[in-house]
């Protein structure tokens, strides 16, 4: 039994080589990406659609409410289970995403993290609602300089999270990554797809102009016709995807349509950014041959012959 694991920047065409694996190897695709676990958002967060599925089985996509928080720890249970389901169906588990968090903490074990008090947590998010999402990620420096340097600065739930963390249990989540145990006894197949930002640029650009035409609009209008009229009136969890806070300022008027656009695909990009220094520091990845132009097709022929080197 082994996992296969496909990993890199988003928009390098991770999806398209998943499922033709899939078709090839008997096999069901789990997701870890932290935004696709998310229902409402299948456009922003560039879930596989039921149209693009084939009749492959694609798990832990688009499951969770906006309004709950999805963790590392809880994504771990999840995934397990979804992965000896797969085992005992006779199916081939191919983990695709690219949040590099949740795959390290799914192969490489959890940190057993002590229950937040509530206080604590409501302590944090006002905090958040007073200072400003990059307030608090200059706090969580001065005290978990290591996490602070691998998320984003505009991320309000991981760095909400890490001062949660710190000041309930009165040490770093970095302190905690260090305590984690295995979780997963299978060995673990890392197929990573890549392109130079120059190349990928482009492909995103396209990528949020089909968003649009598909309806991006519509599920961020919904989103917040949903929060507005719900007891919610703090941002989502779930409404932390890139591309929902810059179409929410289109809807609100204080951005034009070009500079929503724009501001999508900068925040975009640095995220391909941030994912390709993480994923590159995993000296376990073996990375395909990945050109703009190559097809689905080719890069699947690479990932099967990865897949029969690792096998024999």
């Amino acid at each position: 039994k082994r996992l296969i694991c496909l990993v890199g920047p988003t928009g390098t065409g991770k999806s398209k080589v998943a499922l033709e694996l899939a078709r090839l190897l008997n096999g069901a695709i789990i997701n870890f990406d932290s935004r696709q676990v998310y229902a409402g958002l299948p456009l922003i967060t560039a879930q596989p659609g039921w149209e693009k599925r084939c009749g492959i089985p694609h798990m832990l996509y688009g499951f969770l409410p906006l309004s709950c928080r999805i963790t590392a720890g809880l994504y771990c249970v999840l995934a397990a289970g979804a992965i000896e389901l797969c085992f005992q169906r006779g199916l081939q588990p191919i983990l695709v995403g690219g949040t590099g968090l949740y795959l390290d903490a799914l192969l490489k074990g959890i940190a057993p993290i002590p229950p937040i008090s509530k206080t604590v947590r409501a302590y944090c998010q006002m905090r958040f609602e007073r200072a400003g999402v990059r307030s608090l990620h200059s706090e969580l420096a001065l005290v978990d300089p290591e996490y602070a340097a691998k998320i984003s600065c505009n991320d309000p739930q991981r760095i909400t999270r890490a001062l949660e963390v710190w000041l309930g249990s009165g040490r770093t989540l970095s302190w905690w990554h260090g305590q984690a145990s295995t979780v997963l006894p299978y060995p673990a197949l890392k197929l990573g797809l890549q392109l130079p930002l120059s190349a990928l640029t482009p492909l995103l650009a396209r990528r949020i102009e089909k968003m649009l035409e598909g309806g991006a609009l519509e599920e961020v209008r919904n989103a917040l016709a949903g929060r507005l009229e719900g007891e919610h009136t703090n941002p989502l969890p779930g409404c932390s995807s890139i591309g929902f806070q810059e179409l929410a300022a289109y809807l609100h008027g204080s951005l034009s349509l070009e500079g929503c656009k724009e501001k999508w695909l900068t925040a975009t990009r640095a995220y391909a950014k941030r994912q390709l220094t993480w994923f590159r520091r995993d000296q376990e990845i073996q990375w395909l041959e990945c050109l703009p132009l190559y097809s689905a097709g080719e890069l699947t022929a690479q990932a099967l012959q990865a897949v029969e080197t690792a096998r024999g």
